[in-house]
């Protein structure tokens, strides 16, 4: 059994962003103190932390005393520095671990991961140059998706390709970086599945979410999914596989295709907690952000299922604008980030729309 952290200690979060944000609200609930290190003195999770570091994660020297002032470390983005985590790892405990980075920040890497766990996902092939890309082709077929292996979200890096005329603009989208073909998914729903692994090994899994997306930003999520038990069911056994591979610990998320004839497919994970898991915050008596910070704190999960069915809605750019008219819903819980400024494809906040669990 690991040690526990005891209410007071440090937990200290890498990134100040909206995740780092919820993150260190809950851990204050908790009792811990939480220390943000972000490049940005202003970053939203820093006006919810008790202390602020503020230096580029590239400073080892400020990121080694960053996480000697603390009691454990975590992330709230998967791009931290492959150094920064290291450093941060040699001077306390990293949950999750530098494993997790690995390889979620290299797609080549982690779909070849999620296929040797019992993860299955689209066929895909490595792409560096257009003679690969023309050979990819040949193999998956048409319509593929083209994306960067690194540093690709929000659908940024990334470009399909319908016709064969198109692919020579779609190896340019790279801009010469090392990319990866994906075989197009006919998939019938888009689902996501939030699950934890504590420092023992104990898994605590939330219900599938139903994801929305547009333009290549996730819209509205429904949780719980209104879906076959036997397609949850298929989903915890991969994510349970992928959790205990990485010995993980925290939270995760892992992002589905749901096929016509109730198969899934991975499409990726993200080790840490996700928009997709926002609905928790609401819905349930232990939400994705708690359940992390009790991870990471060597702390007892907790009881992951919902009393309420929500309806996550995100307010991207210029949707804020409209959160007052929010707060004359019934059942709905407004969380807005604290950014200063309003940008088109930036996500300012969310809304949860309750609802009774009959009603899904």
């Amino acid at each position: 059994m690991a040690p526990c952290l005891a209410p007071a200690s440090r937990i200290g979060i890498l990134g100040g962003g909206q995740l780092g944000r919820m993150l260190a609200r809950a851990a204050a609930r908790l009792g811990f103190d939480c220390v943000v290190f972000d490049p940005d003195q202003d970053c939203p999770a820093g006006r919810s932390a008790a202390q602020t570091v503020t230096a580029a994660y590239e400073d080892l020297d400020a990121v080694a005393r960053f996480a000697q002032s603390v009691d454990a470390v975590t992330y709230e983005f998967e791009n931290v520095p492959a150094a920064t985590a290291q450093i941060a790892a040699a001077h306390a405990p990293l949950r999750p671990g530098v494993k997790a980075l690995g390889v979620a920040q290299d797609r080549l890497t982690e779909k070849t991961f999620l296929n040797r766990n019992g993860a299955e996902t689209a066929a895909f092939c490595a792409v560096q140059t257009g003679d690969d890309l023309t050979e990819a082709l040949g193999e998956l077929g048409l319509p593929a998706v083209l994306k960067t292996r690194r540093f690709g979200y929000d659908g940024k890096g990334q470009a399909v390709i319908r016709d064969k005329s198109e692919a020579a603009a779609a190896l340019a989208v790279m801009n010469g970086q090392p990319a990866i073909l994906e075989a197009f998914v006919d998939f019938a729903r888009e689902l996501s599945i939030i699950a934890a692994r504590s420092a023992d090994g104990a898994v605590q899994i939330y219900p599938l979410a139903e994801n929305r997306h547009a333009d290549g930003l996730l819209r509205e999520s429904l949780a719980p999914a209104h879906i076959d038990p036997c397609v949850q069911e298929a989903a915890e056994v991969m994510v349970t596989g992928v959790l205990n591979a990485l010995e993980y610990v925290g939270v995760i998320a892992m992002e589905l295709f749901a096929l016509g004839h109730g198969a899934l497919l991975a499409n990726e994970i993200a080790p840490r907690v996700h928009n997709t898991g926002h609905w928790t915050q609401d819905a349930c008596a232990v939400c994705q952000f708690e359940q992390h910070i009790r991870a990471v704190a060597g702390w007892p999960l907790g009881d992951p299922a919902p009393h309420h069915a929500a309806h996550m809605v995100n307010l991207i750019g210029e949707d804020v604008d409209d959160w007052a008219q929010w707060l004359q819903i019934e059942n709905a819980v407004l969380h807005l980030y604290g950014k200063r400024e309003t940008r088109a494809g930036r996500k300012m906040g969310h809304v949860n729309v309750l609802s009774a669990l009959s009603d899904r």
